[in-house]
């Protein structure tokens, strides 16, 4: 069943946003307001909440629109849902993003939803430290980022929001996917292991050397860690968001690394892996927010270095959710 209280901070944001009704398909808005299965609903179904009435689920998009309530004139739809299922549901009402009601209760973590990325980001660094013992010379990318996603599986975890594998060069490509680019000795690795745990997603990235690091890779990781390190301390209730983006920033231009710094220093995190709150001006912290922050330093053709951990916004301060080293570590043969 969906929790009172929050069902009833949900028809608050409908009121106040002229909302009769919402209809979400799975997505992450739909498993955010069901956190049990509802009475009758088998498999993937959809869910509609009106201002009066229990939530009910329904199992097409026709049947959810019958549970609509017939005077409804303004209907929030979710996010993910798909041309053929807006042109069945047939509503003769203005259709409006859910997001619009559901994004900002989802910006502040409850106890529970931190417990669940706690547990899925002491599931990847369980990974991460193992990983340091596989063979990984010789090997590809895309052997080891399967042999990651599967050690992920046994630690419990519902699933890998992700597993990336960049090695050398491949490193210093942001949106690189593992491929048949064997390891070699002297290599730089980027790794990073996105788990799920109840539906919630935590990301943990370190970066190795395989047998020796390349010249001059040291001093550039160590400012991405100072450049992590700032960025962390900002995470605090009433602080600009953005600002733990700009001191990040601030310390890899300092550095004289600016011009390959990567685009951006973080995101919000959460049942997605990329979701509110941004790490923009206008937005400040409030307790129970959660960000991955992950700067990074890319040298193109050479090598690149991303850490990445998930934070909590907390009532004093900030908490890493992660607990590995973030030293460099470097791999035998």
């Amino acid at each position: 069943m969906i929790d009172p209280l929050m069902l009833e901070d949900v028809r608050a944001g409908m009121a106040g946003a002229g909302i009769d009704a919402l209809v979400l398909r799975p997505s992450p808005d739909f498993r955010y307001l069901r956190a049990a299965p509802l009475p009758g609903a088998d498999g993937e179904s959809y869910l509609v909440v009106a201002l009066d009435g229990p939530p009910t689920p329904a199992g097409d998009p026709a049947q959810a629109a019958a549970l609509v309530p017939p005077t409804a004139r303004r209907v929030a739809v979710d996010p993910q849902m798909h041309a053929a299922e807006l042109f069945a549901l047939r509503l003769d009402a203005e259709l409006v993003l859910a997001s619009a009601v559901l994004a900002p209760l989802r910006l502040r973590k409850r106890s529970d939803e931190v417990a669940a990325m706690r547990h899925a980001a002491a599931a990847a660094d369980a990974v991460l430290l193992a990983a340091r013992e596989l063979a990984w010379f010789g090997a590809t990318e895309l052997a080891m980022a399967r042999r990651l996603r599967a050690m992920l599986a046994e630690t419990g975890c519902e699933g890998a929001a992700f597993v990336l594998v960049a090695a050398g060069e491949h490193s210093a490509d942001a949106r690189h996917q593992p491929c048949e680019r064997v390891i070699n000795p002297g290599d730089a690795l980027l790794v990073s292991v996105a788990g799920r745990w109840n539906g919630y997603c935590a990301e943990v990235a370190r970066v190795f050397a395989v047998a020796e690091p390349p010249e001059d890779f040291d001093a550039m990781y160590s400012v991405v860690l100072a450049a992590q390190r700032a960025a962390v301390d900002r995470v605090r209730p009433g602080m600009d968001c953005a600002e733990a983006a700009t001191i990040a920033r601030e310390v890899i231009d300092g550095s004289g690394y600016g011009d390959y710094a990567a685009a951006r220093a973080g995101r919000g995190i959460g049942l997605s892996p990329v979701e509110g709150p941004w790490l923009a001006a206008g937005e400040r912290f409030e307790a129970g927010m959660t960000v991955c922050l992950e700067p990074a330093i890319y040298l193109p053709e050479l090598f690149g270095a991303r850490v990445a951990d998930v934070v909590v916004c907390g009532e004093e301060g900030p908490e890493l959710l992660s607990t590995g080293s973030r030293a460099l570590h470097v791999l035998e043969r």
